[in-house]
């Protein structure tokens, strides 16, 4: 069995990045995986969003700001799967790093 360290797409305590180690077949990696398509489906309709409304010049202050608060979390979520995809290409599988990354390392069970 191959394993890997993945930074997965959410945050663990204080903000801190959080990893599982396996060979990404496992339930925690199943859920990455779903919750990285909802995060690139957020961000794509609200793309579609910020050019309706930017196009609006009946748009408040507050409305934009409001949009640009989601934007901004978009794209740290992005961000997120941008580096984690990155590393898991550039990389050979390894087990070696996993204790020495910062926050949360988990293994993915048999699932």
């Amino acid at each position: 069995m191959t394993s890997d360290v993945r930074l997965l797409p959410w945050a663990g305590t204080e903000g801190k990045p959080c990893y599982v180690v396996g060979d990404g077949t496992g339930p925690v990696s199943r859920l990455a995986d779903t919750v990285e398509s909802v995060q690139l489906a957020m961000a794509d309709e609200l793309i579609e969003h910020a050019a309706d409304m930017l196009a609006d010049r009946r748009a408040t202050p507050a409305q934009l700001r409001f949009l640009a608060a989601r934007m901004g979390e978009a794209l740290t979520g992005v961000r997120r799967i941008a580096k984690s995809r990155g590393a898991r290409f550039s990389r050979p599988p390894s087990t070696s790093e996993a204790g020495a990354k910062p926050g949360q390392v988990g293994r993915d069970g048999d699932g």
